[in-house]
């Protein structure tokens, strides 16, 4: 017998099992690096000497009052209400969750992180004057006041430009090559948020885009046809520039918006990621922004006032997180300066 006329056993490379682990890792790798984008803002935040939400050496924050009549404080109040009980579901899934719960719960952590920050933002808003819900412009408000440092350095970063010429300001460290690993180190942190502020950027500019030109009085033509444009150039990119705004944390936070309403969130779900940690990082972060939040409000309104509104809290808030950042992180920030802070009523 020949040895063509022998059937040499063929022992697989890669076996069935290696091969199942290997899509699964492949599919997981775009939850992987949304994970790891939040761990890596979370990081940022710890790793920050004012990791505590210091406030006090900010000029923005020492310079903001009020003039609020007792409507006001009731609507500041109600959005208030509004952003603790989110959050107070929020950390009831990870009260309840193992890893399976906390990954099937990602339909509603997404958005409840999302919602609470943003109930926060519009009470800290509406003591600026800026009193409204629309999301364009509260977006626009608040990328204004990263600008103008109206919060602590951890979170003051932000994206600026074009499309093709981004600029992340802030973030000395952005500018590294960002792994597909949790970040173990600063400089892994910030290269992580500045890819994230790029991409984030880059969908809300292709987006621009598309609703200018899809406007017949705001489409951009050619000069010699007049017709509608299809390839851009970087001065056409330019044209548009002024509509983006700055691309900052809360632009990245309402990643977690979009997420829930496309098919991305199936990803997610299906994904082989550590959702605690996940879960764990948005929570500090919500904890982080919201307690920011309510210091500026306890300031415009008088700490006296707020600790009030925080005694009068519906039952399921008493003697919760709420109480706990009033006397760690709000009173603190209000009670060692220069100025006492009081309730400042219009007639």
């Amino acid at each position: 017998m020949t040895t063509t006329d022998m059937e040499t056993p063929i022992i697989p490379l890669i076996t069935e099992e290696q091969k199942q682990a290997e899509e699964t890792w492949r599919k997981s790798i775009p939850a992987q690096v949304f994970l790891n984008y939040f761990f890596a803002i979370n990081y940022h935040i710890q790793q920050a000497d004012d990791a505590q939400g210091g406030l006090r050496h900010l000029p923005y924050f020492r310079a903001h009052q009020a003039e609020l009549t007792e409507t006001d404080v009731q609507a500041v109040t109600k959005l208030l209400h509004a952003s603790w009980s989110t959050e107070y579901a929020l950390r009831a899934t990870a009260e309840l969750g193992d890893e399976d719960y906390l990954r099937n719960a990602l339909h509603w952590t997404f958005p409840q992180a999302y919602h609470t920050i943003t109930a926060g933002l519009q009470a800290f808003l509406y003591t600026t004057g800026v009193r409204s819900s629309n999301p364009a412009l509260v977006r626009r408000e608040v990328g204004r006041l990263v600008v103008r440092n109206a919060y602590p350095r951890p979170i003051s970063f932000y994206a600026a430009g074009a499309y093709g010429d981004f600029s992340i300001h802030r973030l000395p460290l952005a500018g590294y090559k960002a792994g597909l690993q949790i970040a173990g180190k600063e400089i892994d942190a910030q290269a992580q948020i500045g890819q994230f502020l790029r991409t984030t950027r880059t969908i809300k500019a292709k987006a621009t885009r598309q609703q200018v030109q899809a406007n017949p009085n705001t489409a951009l033509r050619s000069q010699k046809t007049g017709k509608v444009l299809d390839k851009w150039t970087p001065a056409h990119w330019q044209q548009i520039t002024w509509r983006l705004g700055y691309t900052t944390l809360f632009d990245l936070l309402g990643r977690l918006r979009i997420s829930q309403t496309s098919r991305e969130i199936d990803r997610f779900v299906e994904a082989d990621i550590d959702f605690s940690l996940f879960h764990d990082s948005l929570l500090n972060i919500v904890s982080y922004l919201n307690g920011i939040h309510e210091t500026y409000v306890a300031k415009a309104m008088g700490l006296e006032r707020y600790e009030q509104l925080v005694a009068e809290l519906p039952r399921h808030l008493q003697n919760s997180f709420v109480e706990e950042r009033l006397r760690t992180r709000v009173a603190p920030q209000l009670t060692d300066t220069d100025e006492t802070p009081v309730l400042r009523m219009a007639a």
